[in-house]
């Protein structure tokens, strides 16, 4: 293809989640798109993310509930096949073959190229392939950007020389290593320590700050670091890492207090950096390897050409926020090619707010943590007028059908002027379920007199909203 011109409205580089909705929106609106892609279709969350990472935990989550059951608990009488456990995990990822994803963007009236895109000035993007072929891209309309993020690496000297592990490599082995050393107590970090030492590891979880899910109310952190040392992990908190080295096959990683870990692999997962940094940034005159700096609409600042959607702005780095996103830039996209005015207000229907206040988040470790809209603390950073609301789960007739002795939290954040939530985070066994209707209750501001009136079906764990607006109300 080297030498070739090609011209579509829209250009999408990247064909993760995010790139593929936008794509598929735009489309559907009456334009023609083109998705870049130099690996696989389908991106993070299909293959390195959200789904084999769920698929190595949900083993280990259904055991958990059985054995809390006595009568189903009898009917436990051996340990999860960690075999077929990722024999499973593979199924979900399609083995790492996109050719499923890569038949749908087609049948989805959108062209593909298989390649390296690079933006090579204004509405121009030159796709290079693995024979060295190229082919330029003209853009009508639009480019977005939809390429995503990737593992951030620490400056602890040596860590590049032992092979570390990224969460690619996390969600991807094809064995339980001996000893794991997780180096970061977010999500990825909790949810693999999580994983890997119900699949046979013995976990060392190693944290610089002093609890884990340091975004989410205290209580969650606590909650799982506990579950975390009941199941054999080894929490260490605030512990800096300050080296590492390969003695043999150790892995050895040296703390700032003089201590040493050894391990087989270690697991990085201490954040993410934009995927920016070779897709000719400079040559529109943006800084290589920083995030895109967008609008409400995701149109980069100052290119109204241009848009920065999903991971690779920086502002939720989550697959359904991602896909939120598209759906917005993709709208805006439309319209704006058909010439008409895009209100950029918040009432606006081409607007990305959600991913503002109100974004829900699960992290999947055992107990779940399911969270949206602001924490206690950020409430008081805003300097919101409010109040915390906190209510046993394992108190409501539901919960303890579920599983005895179960254990859990809910808490609430009432802004008290306008008697609305700001936010809310359930943790617990099977928490993850009850988040739709929080985030509905958040983004629809919904008043605390009004859901009085949303009564909880019996005996259900969703009674925790029956009990939490009782105690509103003293």
């Amino acid at each position: 293809m080297s030498g070739a011109e090609r011209t579509y409205d829209v250009v999408v580089l990247g064909g993760g989640s995010t790139g593929e909705n936008v794509a598929d929106i735009v489309v559907r609106g009456g334009l023609s798109a083109v998705i870049v892609e130099p690996e696989l279709v389908g991106g993070e969350c299909s293959y390195w993310a959200c789904m084999p990472s769920k698929a190595l935990l949900r083993g280990t989550e259904v055991l958990a509930e059985a054995r809390s059951v006595p009568g189903a608990a009898e009917a436990v009488t051996g340990e999860q096949d960690v075999a077929a456990t990722l024999a499973r995990r593979d199924s979900f990822t399609s083995h790492w073959d996109d050719s499923g994803q890569a038949q749908w963007v087609g049948s989805a009236g959108i062209d593909l190229l298989r390649g390296t895109g690079r933006l090579d000035g204004e509405r121009t993007v030159v796709v290079t392939d693995a024979d060295g072929g190229s082919v330029r891209l003209t853009a009508r309309h639009a480019v977005a950007v939809c390429t995503g993020s990737q593992a951030s690496m620490p400056p602890v000297d040596g860590l590049d020389g032992v092979g570390p592990w990224t969460p690619r490599e996390a969600t991807s082995a094809k064995e339980a290593p001996g000893r794991l050393l997780v180096l970061g107590g977010g999500y990825v970090g909790c949810e693999m320590a999580t994983a890997w030492q119900a699949l046979g590891s013995e976990v060392t979880l190693l944290q610089r700050g002093g609890r884990l899910l340091p975004g989410l109310e205290p209580q969650a952190g606590e909650a799982v670091a506990a579950a975390l040392r009941d199941a054999g992990v080894e929490v260490q908190l605030n512990t800096a890492v300050t080296g590492a080295r390969r003695e043999g096959t150790e892995v050895v990683l040296t703390t700032d207090g003089g201590e040493e870990f050894r391990g087989d692999e270690v697991l990085v997962a201490v954040g993410r950096t934009a995927r920016t940094g070779d897709i000719g940034a400079d040559t529109v005159g943006l800084e290589p390897g920083e995030y895109l700096s967008v609008d409400s609409t995701l149109q980069v600042e100052g290119k109204p050409w241009l848009y920065g959607v999903g991971d690779v702005n920086g502002r939720r780095q989550l697959t359904h926020m991602g896909k939120y996103q598209a759906r917005q830039a993709g709208a805006a996209i439309v319209a704006r090619a058909r010439g008409e005015q895009v209100e950029t207000a918040p009432w606006s229907p081409f607007v990305a707010t959600a991913d503002d206040v109100a974004t829900p988040s699960v992290v999947f470790t055992t107990p779940q943590v399911a969270s949206v809209g602001r924490t206690a603390a950020q409430a008081a950073d805003a300097g919101l007028p409010h109040r915390v609301v906190e209510y046993p789960i394992g108190s409501v007739a539901g919960a303890s059908l579920f599983a005895d002795g179960y254990e859990g939290t809910a808490i609430a954040v009432v802004d008290t002027e306008r008697e609305v939530l700001l936010g809310v985070t359930f943790v617990g066994p099977a928490v993850a379920e009850l988040l739709h209707a929080a985030t509905i209750a958040v983004v629809g501001e919904v008043p605390i007199g009004r859901l009085w009136h949303a009564v909880p079906a019996y005996p259900t764990i969703s009674e925790i909203w029956l009990r939490l607006l009782e105690t509103y109300r003293g």
